[in-house]
């Protein structure tokens, strides 16, 4: 059985699962999230709890328990306090701006690109070079946020561009200055 698939969903106050026409259902302060259960799995609501299970032994089910655990389990925790993502910007010249529900970003091409936020997504700009985007629902949360970063990925040479926080860029030394007039 799977590890991650058996554990329970604990479900906080102020935050409703429900299930519908093969679908779960989560309603919480942050918005609403619906996710289809894939076949061969069964989900169950035991009062402030939800149980994922599986009909089956077959190997793609066995895959799919533990995903659709965590895929429930990251709706809950998502309508109820949400997720954030940080970016940082590296780059003389280079920023950002919010305006409305459109990122205006600065990247050192020839023009500005203007990044429209899907909804559901939010975004905060700090010093105009640290991005926060703000959502409930996890995947697009990452989509969006590897999409801007796709913008302008940041190269190994000066580091210039835009990485999530937590991420090291590793640094490659540039040519060396002495080697080309010594030969």
């Amino acid at each position: 059985m799977s590890r991650v698939g058996r554990l329970p969903i604990s479900v906080p106050d102020g935050v409703k699962v429900a299930l519908e026409d093969g679908a779960v259902c989560v309603e919480g302060p942050k918005g609403k999230l619906r996710t289809g259960i894939p076949p061969g799995i069964e989900v169950r609501v035991e009062g402030s709890q939800v149980r994922i299970g599986r009909k089956s032994e077959e190997r793609k089910v066995k895959g799919l328990h533990g995903l659709t655990r965590k895929l429930i389990a990251n709706m809950v925790e998502g309508v109820n306090r949400g997720f954030s993502r940080v970016l940082e910007i590296n780059g003389v010249g280079y920023r950002a701006e919010v305006k409305g529900t459109e990122l205006h970003l600065t990247l050192g091409f020839s023009h500005p690109i203007v990044f429209p936020l899907p909804q559901g997504v939010t975004a905060t700009v700090d010093r105009q070079i640290i991005i926060t985007l703000h959502g409930a629902d996890k995947e697009i949360l990452g989509k969006t946020a590897a999409v801007i970063r796709g913008l302008k990925p940041p190269e190994p040479y000066k580091g210039k561009g835009i990485k999530y926080r937590e991420e090291v860029i590793q640094r490659k030394a540039g040519k060396a200055v002495g080697a080309a007039g010594s030969a």
